[in-house]
């Protein structure tokens, strides 16, 4: 356990009077893999992940779980095996080897959904952050086109033993039909090729249901003041179909944008955060929370994160299941070693 992020057991008050709880973190067994060393391909050789940003999972009760989680540092996604209380940190599913200048491209991956039998794993689809040099830059267009991605994983949970290693064949199929759909889209279309430092577009949640895919994004935040949620039809991603995509404009509050998205209960939960991180990293209580969408114009805040140190940022949300009439959800952090996974209680929906 990081001695950093090194948490008690506590119960934290929201504002509405509802207290979240707080339980030790998780730990994990085995190496969640981060930002291949010296650029090379050896993901083995990486660094022990620092940059958790999703997490999926085959079934949606019960443990243990075969999930796939999402480093934005890497090339691709990992199988974790979850049980209640701890992970197994499991393969590593190679989805890109696209390179510049002799080092490897990471995906950024920013989300990880699951549906039918699939696990879905997008890139961020915006330009890098940092010294960016515009679209007439070649390494920026490089990384940018390496992130503009969905990868659709199909692979039986059965097939992946105790220690999560994948002992049968895996299908991966590529996408890069969300992008002329983002650019389509009058709201998003002047932020769509900006640089993510500048408000440029941005997706960092993730979920499919009744056969759309739905894509949250963290930024932009629109005119008024509300996050988006592009919802376009997976065939329109895997099968060329021609289709409509829709604009969801949900009020999360102070210009908050979709940090992610997972699917319950018929509707969506909704991990809501500053579009930008604070000066100096230091989040306070309830700058990030948990919200219930019913996929249509219904919005309610379920509870109030409280701060779980500087620049320890909430960027993957998982349902657990219902507990004594409260909602039992996992937590991931970009920032902490591992992604500091926490179990935390809050309203049901």
């Amino acid at each position: 356990m990081p001695k950093a992020v090194a948490f008690g057991i506590a119960l934290v008050l929201l504002a509405s009077g509802a207290p979240v709880a707080r339980d030790a973190i998780w730990p994990v067994e085995g190496k969640l893999l981060g930002e291949p060393k010296g650029g090379g391909a050896d993901i083995q050789q990486a660094k022990k992940s620092r940059d958790v940003s999703g997490i999926a999972c085959a079934t949606e009760s019960g443990f243990p779980r075969i999930c796939v989680i999402a480093d934005d540092e890497t090339q691709g996604a990992q199988i974790v095996v979850l049980h209640d209380g701890r992970l197994v940190a499991g393969d590593f599913i190679r989805l890109t080897d696209e390179a510049y200048g002799g080092e490897l491209l990471e995906l950024d991956a920013e989300a990880v959904a699951y549906a039918d039998g699939a696990f879905y794993v997008v890139g961020s689809h915006g330009r890098p952050r940092h010294r960016d040099r515009g679209a007439d830059d070649p390494e920026s267009t490089a990384k940018t086109r390496a992130t503009r991605k969905i990868f659709r994983l199909r692979f039986d949970p059965a097939a992946v033993d105790r220690d999560g290693r994948l002992v049968g064949p895996v299908a991966i199929t590529a996408s890069t039909a969300l992008s002329a759909y983002l650019a389509a889209e009058p709201a998003l279309a002047p932020s769509f090729d900006g640089a993510l430092d500048a408000d440029g577009l941005n997706i960092e949640g993730v979920s499919v249901q009744g056969g759309r895919l739905h894509a949250g994004l963290r930024a932009p935040v629109l005119a008024d003041g509300k996050a988006a949620i592009l919802s376009v039809p997976l065939a329109a991603m895997f099968e060329g179909a021609a289709a409509k995509s829709e604009l969801h404009r949900l009020d999360l509050g102070d210009a908050r944008g979709i940090r992610d998205l997972a699917a319950f209960g018929g509707g969506f939960l909704v991990l809501a955060g500053p579009v930008k991180d604070p000066p100096g990293g230091a989040i306070e209580a309830g700058d990030y929370r948990v919200v219930w969408w019913d996929g249509a114009s219904v919005t309610r805040t379920l509870g109030l994160l409280p701060s779980y140190g500087t620049r320890v940022k909430p960027e993957a949300l998982l349902p657990l299941g219902l507990m004594e009439g409260r909602l039992r959800v996992l937590l991931l952090f970009d920032g902490p070693e591992e992604g500091a996974p926490r179990a935390v209680e809050i309203d049901a929906p």
